[in-house]
């Protein structure tokens, strides 16, 4: 068949749109993800049954099903059972947020278990309450730690953030798939939408590796 790009092109302004709502959502649901994950790994690490357990439960539970099913029970259950329905925007944030925090957890959490020993006996020493030592000292090694990780995280999102077009929310893959279906063009328009996702998360990872191999550098030091 005849390949012919330029239809894709006529439909750049669509595509932009959608463009610009996948990464809104993927900024904001990795913020959110990024907050709950923190305190997830903060209650594991406390040293409390009655705040382990749970959110031991709930990573585990989180990481152990599907996106695309938690993305279709926010979707389709939650209006249920909280009596009201929330708008497609809003349901994939809740879902990609509560999925980001399962797995942002464990990556706080070996954060966490990284800072030696002899830094919180230092803490003590000096009578640092627990949540002196936590706010000053642990908290901002952890996350200078999981820094990395967490820009990781944010490009795995991203590319994962073209699940919500299973629920209508008008994303780049969603857009890219009606412009697909009405022009007849597949493999101009996905294979266009698959560059896009691309040029934006190639260069990311790049990005992760120096941000990685300096953070490497820094705690060798």
């Amino acid at each position: 068949m005849d390949l012919d790009f330029h239809v894709v092109w006529t439909f750049s302004g669509a595509l932009a749109q959608g463009l610009r709502l996948s990464v809104t959502l993927t900024v904001v649901c990795m913020a959110l993800g990024s907050l709950l994950g923190a305190l997830l790994a903060l209650a594991r690490t406390s040293g409390s049954l009655w705040l382990s357990l749970p959110a031991t439960a709930y990573v585990e539970l989180l990481r152990g099903t599907p996106v695309l099913i938690q993305l279709f029970w926010v979707f389709f259950c939650l209006p249920l059972v909280i009596g009201f329905e929330p708008s497609n925007f809003a349901s994939g944030v809740i879902a990609l947020s509560l999925s980001m925090g399962a797995i942002t957890a464990e990556t706080f959490r070996a954060a966490l278990r990284s800072i030696s020993r002899d830094q919180k006996d230092a803490c003590a020493a000096l009578g640092l309450s627990r949540w002196a030592r936590t706010r000053y000292v642990v908290l901002p090694q952890a996350l200078l730690r999981a820094t990395p990780v967490l820009l990781s995280n944010t490009i795995t999102l991203f590319k994962e953030s073209a699940l919500v077009s299973a629920v209508g929310l008008a994303d780049l893959m969603f857009i890219g798939g009606n412009i697909s279906n009405s022009v007849g063009r597949p493999i101009e328009v996905l294979t266009s939408v698959a560059a896009i996702y691309f040029v934006i998360a190639f260069p990311l990872t790049r990005v992760v590796t120096r941000v990685e191999k300096g953070m490497l550098r820094k705690l060798a030091l």
